[in-house]
């Protein structure tokens, strides 16, 4: 069945495409497993994330200039690994490890009117947002923050897998004003949470990944890890605060019942806020 025409183009993927073209992608590399992996042990000691950092050129310039950015207000110039990762604290290095591997294991798309660095902008800060409820509600934060960040995988999926499908999505959309998924299903019939779904499975992430993937849209399903509800409402807030710095940017629909859940109050979601919007522009500075 076609699902979309433009110009004479008929325009169908299957599902079974989106698998294949999947399973052609390059596992992680082997450090960025390791790091990953490993990265959940509570017991990693300062001199194990220390390594880590070093064995990655990029990663240890970007820590170093994290260390040193006006967000941390140190008052000496940082010029070791040792001292970035001291003032910074493990957690923080950890996070940035994830984003950085994430951010190279994607290649830039020549997909037409795909913005890359608005994704980036995106995935970040609702990880970081997602952290922060996390925090708020005393669970595991960086559990949360590689949930945020992989929350829209499936997006760069599509985008450099079929980049000229996903132009035709990206047209819809502007056309027809609607969300993202709301598009992609209309022009493609598979969306960027089943195509998140298969590359998690393809590259092992946790079953509470896979439910933050699966739910930060449907967070009400049945049996989801409360991950998701997190990541959900991060994933609004995000929006909302429209840091991604989207054009016609369209805030999704938020569950009342995810919202309900997680039960925060009004100077909860205020300091939330703020915070998300401080340590965002940070990071910012850092990877973007």
């Amino acid at each position: 069945m076609t699902l979309f025409s433009s110009d004479n183009l008929d325009i169908h993927i299957l599902l079974d495409d989106v698998i294949k073209q999947i399973k052609d992608l390059p596992t992680l590399p082997a450090v960025a497993q390791d790091m990953l992996s490993n990265l959940d042990n509570e017991d990693t000691s300062l001199e194990a994330i220390c390594a880590k950092v070093a064995e990655d050129q990029s990663l240890a310039a970007k820590t170093l200039k994290l260390a040193n950015s006006s967000f941390y207000g140190t008052n000496s110039k940082v010029v070791t690994l040792q001292q970035a990762v001291s003032m910074l604290g493990i957690k923080n290095v950890k996070n940035l490890i994830r984003m950085t591997i994430l951010s190279n294991s994607f290649p830039v798309s020549r997909c037409r009117g795909f913005d890359f660095e608005a994704f980036w902008r995106h995935s970040v800060a609702t990880a970081i947002c997602a952290e922060l409820i996390s925090r708020t509600l005393h669970m595991k934060h960086d559990f949360a923050f590689t949930a945020g960040l992989l929350h829209d995988i499936g997006k760069l999926v599509l985008v450099t897998r079929f980049p000229k499908e996903y132009a035709e999505v990206i047209t819809f959309q502007a056309r027809q004003d609607c969300h993202l998924r709301d598009a992609e299903q209309a022009v493609l019939g598979v969306d960027h949470v089943a195509a998140g779904l298969i590359l998690a499975i393809h590259w092992q992430f946790s079953d509470a990944i896979q439910d933050a993937i699966r739910g930060h849209h449907d967070p009400d399903k049945k049996d989801l890890n409360s991950v998701a509800a997190i990541v959900h409402v991060a994933n609004s807030i995000v929006h909302a605060l429209d840091l991604s710095q989207t054009k016609n940017d369209l805030v999704p629909l938020l569950s009342q019942a995810a919202w309900d859940t997680l039960a925060l109050t009004e100077a909860d979601y205020l300091s939330i806020f703020r915070e998300t919007e401080l340590r965002f522009e940070a990071m910012n500075q850092i990877l973007l």
